[in-house]
């Protein structure tokens, strides 16, 4: 008997499905409006919901009213959730889709509660609609093709920020966000699109969404505390307006400070703006997405505002961004579910799955029939809507323009646009916005009014006033006068006491447009000696240990070879005309080397018949007869006065007999000198012009030194110390000169090098050079030699002659040859790399049309073309197509058209030389 009664309850319940999709298919068939069950979650309570709830209702009456024969009406069902309550949110749309069977959910308001939903609706088919603050980028990595973001992702916004910190030269930012989906989820596009504009993040702060305000205070002062006075804000208002009030309190909002909100408060701009959030708001700059004004958009301003306050009288809401994208995501939805059931003949309804009646909610959820058709009809959607143009992709709404906006006063205005074809731009659909390029200039930009009421842009950081002064390290030299470090044996203390690279840091301290307080640090142990070399001082600053480094710190660069440009640039004008520079690929390198260096003495004996070749050879011939008479001259100086020769002229020589050589202790010369080839048993150390005179005076016999590296700054002082006792002789090894030492990217830097100009331009230096080095100048100048000696350094005007004339013929060179050969460029039958193939191939051929091959006697067909460029030209161009395809020969580039009855290729293979 309960089989029985179990067989009866089936049956009815098969019977009441039957019945019901009868009866769609026949309200459907008799034109009466099918009502298809779409779910509402949002938090009721909230002026945020009851604003979205509205436009939905609005959206579908305006839609429904302009489309009367529509054969579908969307039945709302309301189920109240709460962004802080995820568990209540998934329950309401569980209940959604089981109890009232819903073919779709618009919601949820936050990311966190998007999770939850998308696993729902991708079990049920049941599309998830989103217009409000799920904007978390990382959703779209769920990749579930039944959640559909009726808004911006959040990091389409990031290129805008970028741009606008770029565009005021910024170089360090610190983000500022909720400790949540939303908050996170755009960081690492943000600091993507910062690091390509070479913008540093130094450090983050992070605050839960319920921070208590001690919380808020607290990772405040760490910022008050550090360099960088660039913020971005990237939370929602609740949580943003009380990280102002509390950055106002703490004196952050302030000249100096730089503040900028990115659109997940911009857009909810109306929901913050009472009078005390403004006073705390004042300065800051904020990203927000553009919304084309328009006539249909104002009148329904109007009309939401008349029936929202009819609605809910007492609550004080303006209409924002999410209720555009709330009243557009209605319109799109019941365009879709229109489009469906007239294709599906009105077949609605759920799959039931398979259960036991122990089962749960989850095990119990349908599939919805139309889901999937939904889902595809909404990707198809497109249409003019409030916020703009409605159109998916990847389902969701593609990146806008966006407005920069400044808040002043009781309200915000706006002071330029971000659009991503153009950049900056400080008006729309203007021409020169129209036709300029991606923009990143402040000029772009309208006036700004600052934090502290400034009209002058923020330099973005500035060195921390709560007592704390920059360490900067300061290396031990034993020459005093360009680093003077005492040592008290008595405190074990060392001081820094002066010197001519600390007056030169001083100097440009004081030219800096702001104060910096700092405290000069020797970089010893307790003993006074230095720690270790300039390597390891540079890596305390990189290490962050210390702010800078002042000192005798050196710089250096490489050089490279003229001569074999020359021989390149000669190559170039003769190889296709010149048979000397013809050959095999390793004869033709060889003849080039050969030819360029072969000037020096005047001993090349190739021709040169381009007059471009011609042109740069005999600019070339005149440097290098300068430089043959001048080293000339410096060598018969040097054999004339040879009692004044010192006893070591060649590093060759010190090598071959091992003799020990000294530098400085410390110095990078160590490493210069172990690449020459000295063993570390030759090697000999020093500190002082004292201890340097000592290892002379003993020489290598007596542990000494027969010679001594150094840089020239440390020589010069050594030399007017012992004039009469030692000179300086080549080799010289370049280096870029002395210098400071700051951490990359740091503030500080761009404004120290700007002073370093002001003190050299002013004459400062030289004052202080001066000082310091006139006093040592030698005195006894009987039997002083010279250190002066000529190097390729001394004729850097001429080199730039040659490179400058050599660099002009070649671009006249290959304009002539790409002008010649237009043709090939021109023809579209080929594409570009082909074009690139032909053009090289010719390149590398020799050029027959020249007048250095007519002496050959080839004699032309009196039918072919009157021009031998043209000629030989098309020849070589159709020779290599000819490899790939059959081409016929174009009459109008001039090609050949035997007449004899012998074929295109037979001529081709006929006329071509060998190289």
């Amino acid at each position: 008997m309960k089989m029985i009664k179990n067989i009866h309850i089936i049956s009815l319940c098969y019977s009441l499905c039957v019945f019901s999709s009868t009866f769609v298919a026949v309200a459907a068939q008799n034109n009466n409006p099918v009502n298809v069950g779409v779910g509402v979650v949002l938090d009721s309570s909230s002026g945020f919901g009851k604003m979205g709830l509205s436009c939905i209702n609005m959206s579908l009456k305006d839609f429904y009213a302009s489309h009367p024969n529509y054969t579908t009406r969307l039945l709302l069902h309301q189920k109240n959730s709460s962004p802080a309550d995820v568990v209540l949110t998934a329950a309401a749309a569980l209940d959604l889709i089981n109890n009232d069977q819903v073919h779709a959910i618009i919601g949820p308001e936050s990311s966190m509660q998007a999770i939850f939903l998308i696993s729902l609706g991708e079990k049920a088919h049941v599309p998830i609609i989103s217009f409000s603050t799920a904007t978390n980028p990382s959703l779209t990595s769920i990749r579930s093709p039944y959640f559909i973001r009726a808004a911006q992702n959040d990091s389409s916004q990031v290129k805008a920020l970028s741009a606008l910190i770029k565009a005021f030269g910024w170089r360090q930012v610190v983000p500022i966000y909720a400790d949540n989906e939303f908050g996170e989820g755009v960081i690492p596009y943000l600091s993507d699109a910062l690091q390509q504009v070479d913008v540093r993040i130094p450090y983050r702060t992070v605050l839960p969404s319920k921070a208590s305000d001690e919380h808020i205070e607290a990772e405040l002062l760490k910022l008050v505390a550090m360099q960088t006075r660039v913020f971005i804000v990237h939370m929602l208002p609740e949580l943003g307006s009380r990280v102002f009030e509390k950055a106002k309190k703490l004196g952050m909002m302030e000249e100096g400070y730089v503040w900028i909100m990115t659109d997940g408060m911009s857009n909810l701009f109306s929901y913050i703006s009472s009078a005390s959030m403004m006073e705390n708001m004042q300065g800051v700059l904020g990203v927000k997405i553009y919304v084309p004004r328009t006539n249909e958009l104002e009148g329904f301003r109007v009309r939401w505002k008349r029936k929202f306050q009819g609605d809910n009288p007492g609550v004080d809401v303006d209409l924002g961004m999410f209720g555009f994208w709330a009243y557009d995501a209605a319109t799109a939805l019941a365009t879709a579910v229109e489009e469906v059931v007239r294709s599906s003949n009105g077949n609605l309804g759920f799959q039931k799955s398979n259960y036991s009646d122990s089962s749960n909610d989850l095990e119990r959820i349908g599939v919805s029939i139309i889901g999937s058709l939904l889902v595809e009809a909404l990707s198809r959607t497109n249409f003019r809507g409030l916020s703009g143009r409605f159109s998916l992709q990847n389902g969701q709404l593609q990146s806008s323009t966006f407005q920069i906006v400044n808040v002043f006063g009781s309200g915000e205005k706006v002071i330029g646009y971000w659009t991503p074809e153009n950049g900056l731009v400080r008006s729309l659909n203007s021409k020169i916005t129209m036709n300029s390029s991606y923009s990143t200039s402040n000029t772009s930009l309208g006036s700004i009014i600052w934090p502290g009421d400034s009209i002058s842009a923020p330099k973005g950081w500035q060195i921390p006033t709560s007592g704390k002064k920059l360490k900067i390290l300061v290396p031990v030299s034993g020459f005093k006068e360009f680093v003077n470090v005492t040592f008290n044996p008595n405190t074990h203390t060392s001081n820094v006491m002066g010197g001519y690279c600390i007056e030169v840091f001083k100097a440009v301290k004081e030219a800096l447009p702001y104060d910096i307080e700092y405290d000069l640090v020797a970089y010893v142990i307790p003993n006074g000696s230095m720690i270790g070399n300039y390597n390891d001082l540079a890596n305390e600053v990189y290490l962050g240990n210390y702010d800078a480094a002042v000192g005798d710190i050196t710089i250096r660069e490489n050089s490279g070879c003229f001569f074999i440009f020359i021989g390149f640039v000669v190559w170039v004008f003769e190889h296709r005309i010149n048979d000397d520079f013809r050959g095999p690929p390793p004869h033709q390198i060889g003849t080039s080397l050969w030819f360029s260096f072969s000037t020096m003495v005047f001993a090349h004996r190739e021709r040169v018949v381009s007059n471009l070749a011609r042109f740069v050879v005999i600019i070339w011939c005149f440097v290098v007869l300068i430089l043959t008479q001048s080293y000339t001259a410096s060598l018969t100086s040097l054999l004339t006065f040879q009692q004044l020769q010192p006893t070591v002229t060649d590093v060759n020589w010190l090598l071959k007999n091992r003799e020990n050589v000294g530098y400085q202790s410390g110095s990078f010369v160590f490493g210069i000198l172990k690449q020459l080839g000295f063993q570390d048993k030759n090697l000999r150390t020093f500190d002082t012009a004292e201890q340097l005179n000592e290892l002379f005076r003993n020489g290598t016999a007596n542990n000494g030194i027969a010679a001594a590296f150094d840089e020239i700054p440390y020589m010069k002082l050594f030399l007017a110390t012992y004039c009469s006792k030692y000179t300086m002789v080549e080799p010289t090894f370049k280096a870029d000169g002395f210098a400071f030492i700051f951490p990359k990217d740091s503030p500080l830097a761009r404004d120290v090098s700007r002073a370093i100009l002001n003190v050299n331009e002013g004459g400062e230096m030289q004052k202080i050079e001066d000082r310091w080095f006139k006093k040592k100048e030698c005195q006894d100048t009987t039997n002083n030699v010279s250190s002066n000696s000529l190097s390729l350094e001394s004729f850097w005007g001429l080199f730039l002659i040659a490179g400058v004339a050599s660099s002009l013929a070649l671009i006249i060179f290959f304009a002539m040859f790409l002008y010649e050969h237009r043709h090939i460029r021109l023809d579209s039958e080929f594409s570009f790399w082909r074009k690139v193939l032909v053009m090289l191939r010719i390149f590398d051929k020799k050029d027959l049309s020249s007048h250095t091959f007519k002496k050959s006697g080839m004699e032309f067909h009196p039918n072919y073309p009157s021009s031998p460029s043209s000629f030989s030209n098309h020849i070589e161009a159709h020779n290599v197509f000819a490899d790939q395809q059959t081409i016929p020969p174009s009459p109008e580039h001039g090609d050949l058209s035997p007449t004899n009855g012998q074929s295109t290729r037979e001529i081709e293979l006929a006329i071509e030389h060998p190289n």
